[in-house]
């Protein structure tokens, strides 16, 4: 019987098909091997970094033969051992928006229990948002190590790799002294929050035990989405990409197409963006109830959608509010969008007891939309559309926004 591979061990492979989470498998002496700054196709030495019952991860030191697809990282940091942030550096633009596609593909198959024919008329794809593959992040959050540094944690790890420049960042927050190479030292703090809006505030925040601190900036921002500008805490929730509040309004309307009169529910509702997107289109004559647990979210959402009588903002976790009947009556449309781990069977339960005529599901990761999608269609519901987009260029991560309707099983 052949041995298994060893932690820090060297071995040559042929990279197979990719996988979520930014690796590619590949297999050797029958055992899987999740290999990260890899491509399909390529014969690399890759060098083990950690072993579990049934597999083992890796990271590609050297590439013996490389994929046309492969190009070089911008970023000096995007390489094995350091920086953990970008995993598609490697990545030609257009083949990391395949990967992507690839990967979403893959999870509606094995998680979401649909046929290949289904996903084939779902036409599954992922665009490109404006603005380039770098200088995209409006907000980002770097740790602190025990020398006062700032920086960037490596895969999987709570190392910190101290940086001179994160190339994805802001501009604006990259200008900021944050990190060493500007002279900043952070001797007290645990991390460093950076934000720089789409109206032009820039704000840097210190972190340490949970309290936060602010150092530089206005403690609220304004953003600019949905035809509206919005004012939030510093440290609050919003789309790190600054095009995508507005991609993904715009895709949740045109799905959902909601009318005059009509009844909505924004689960997960943070400060209001899609509330404030239906609200516009149901009118005075119709009704929006947000629900949202974050404090700051609720209190963002009651700020900034003040002008809007027609919106309820319900402080609540949403599988309470859905279980107590904290929000009741019919519906026409309800937007989920969820944190990563997905909704839920019981939350999916609920909105498909409701009966509401179409819903919006916004997702971040591909796996949790693809198990709550299962519960979906075991209800008799269906996945009557999909859209990808790359909110996170350089990363492994895509959101979707699905559509779902009451019909037939998948």
């Amino acid at each position: 019987m052949p041995r298994g591979l060893e932690e820090a061990e060297r071995v040559e492979l042929t990279v197979a098909a990719v996988a979520p989470g930014g690796h590619c498998v590949a297999r050797v002496n029958g055992q899987v091997v999740f290999v990260r700054h890899a491509l399909p196709g390529e014969r690399v030495l890759a060098e083990v970094t950690e072993v579990h019952r049934g597999f083992v991860r890796a990271d590609a030191v050297t590439v013996l033969e490389a994929a046309p697809e492969r190009v070089t990282p911008p970023c000096p940091y995007a390489r094995p051992g350091r920086c953990g942030g970008c995993d598609l550096q490697h990545v030609a633009p257009e083949a990391q928006l395949r990967w992507k596609e690839t990967v979403v593909r893959e999870q509606l198959l094995r998680l979401g229990g649909l046929d290949e024919a289904a996903c084939d008329a779902l036409g599954v794809r992922v665009e490109a948002l404006p603005g380039g593959r770098l200088g995209w992040r409006s907000r980002v959050r770097y740790a602190v190590d025990a020398a006062g540094r700032a920086g960037l944690l490596k895969h999987r790890s709570h190392e910190v790799v101290p940086v001179d420049r994160c190339l994805i960042a802001h501009p604006a927050i990259q200008e900021l002294p944050v990190l060493t190479s500007a002279g900043a030292s952070w001797p007290e703090a645990d991390a460093v929050q950076t934000v720089a809006s789409t109206e032009g505030d820039v704000a840097m925040i210190a972190v340490a035990a949970g309290r936060t601190q602010l150092v530089r900036g206005p403690q609220r921002v304004r953003e600019r989405a949905a035809g509206r500008q919005w004012r939030l805490p510093v440290s609050s929730f919003w789309q790190v990409h600054p095009a995508a509040a507005d991609t993904l309004v715009g895709a949740v309307l045109e799905l959902t197409a909601p009318k005059p009169g009509e009844t909505a529910w924004d689960l997960y509702g943070g400060a209001g963006l899609f509330a404030a997107a239906l609200a516009d289109r149901v009118g005075p004559d119709g009704r929006v109830t947000l629900v949202e647990t974050a404090g700051d979210g609720v209190a963002a959402a009651r700020e900034n959608l003040s002008d809007l009588p027609q919106v309820e903002v319900v402080s609540a976790r949403v599988e309470k509010a859905l279980a107590r009947r904290r929000i009741t009556g019919p519906v026409d449309v309800v937007v989920l969008d969820p944190p990563r781990s997905g909704a839920g069977a019981q939350v999916v339960r609920d909105v498909v007891a409701a009966a509401p005529r179409a819903v919006a599901y916004v997702a971040c990761d591909p796996a949790a939309f693809a198990r709550d999608l299962r519960v979906f269609t075991g209800l008799g519901w269906r996945l009557a559309a999909l859209r990808g987009y790359d909110l996170f260029p350089m990363t492994q991560h895509v959101e979707l926004v699905g559509l779902l309707v009451p019909g037939e099983k998948c």
